[in-house]
């Protein structure tokens, strides 16, 4: 059975045409033409461009044109045989809507860990604690002390064991009753989970 390459390379040696003469004839690269005589499928461009081709070789060689495409119809492979392959591209990375949900709720994820962690450092760090009021070694010349600062918002605050009140934002302030010789304030601040900071100060008091 004639295929279609022998079927066109018939047809040009009785024309004497030599590849050079068909290849500037046609103006198809002579590279085409060997590998359309030999059947060498993979060397070849896809389907379509063939059909061209052979039009364009029978049209030079007086070749009935239909007859040549219809030769080259039943021995083109199947695309199973994947003629001139292209690139696969399926394992480029796509974004998708899966993704989005996906790292949507990785980042709540990581929110909320960092949240509990915050939350289980505070809760078992002391509490920090500043006195504004009064400075070390201050002199008092009244039986009424008043003692301000900041400390943790649900931290508990007592000075000289009486309990001061904790605003919202942490700070707090009230006064203690001393006497001539009280010599230093004690300033508590006591977390939910029980750890304490402590600061003192030494105070002089001179009441008239």
């Amino acid at each position: 059975m004639r295929t279609v390459g022998s079927f066109l390379k018939d047809a040009r040696a009785r024309k004497k045409f030599s590849l050079e003469k068909l290849e500037g004839a046609t103006r198809i690269k002579k590279e085409f033409l060997v590998g359309l005589e030999k059947g060498d499928w993979y060397s070849l461009p896809d389907f379509p461009v063939l059909v061209g081709f052979v039009r364009s070789i029978s049209k030079t060689l007086g070749l009935n044109e239909d007859s040549a495409v219809a030769v080259l119809k039943r021995d083109y492979p199947p695309k199973a045989l994947s003629i001139n392959p292209k690139p696969d591209v399926s394992d480029k990375f796509v974004w998708s809507p899966r993704l989005t949900f996906l790292a949507g709720v990785g980042l709540v994820l990581v929110a909320v860990a960092f949240y509990l962690a915050s939350s289980y450092i505070q809760f078992v760090s002391p509490p920090s604690l500043e006195v504004y009021t009064p400075r070390q070694d201050e002199v008092v010349a009244q039986n009424k002390l008043r003692v301000t600062g900041k400390t943790t918002t649900d931290a508990v605050v007592t000075v000289n064991n009486q309990p001061f009140i904790v605003s919202d934002e942490g700070s707090f302030e009230g006064e203690i009753e001393v006497f001539g010789g009280t010599e230093e304030i004690i300033i508590k601040a006591t977390s939910r989970s029980g750890k304490q900071t402590t600061l003192s100060r030494k105070i002089k008091v001179e009441l008239k």
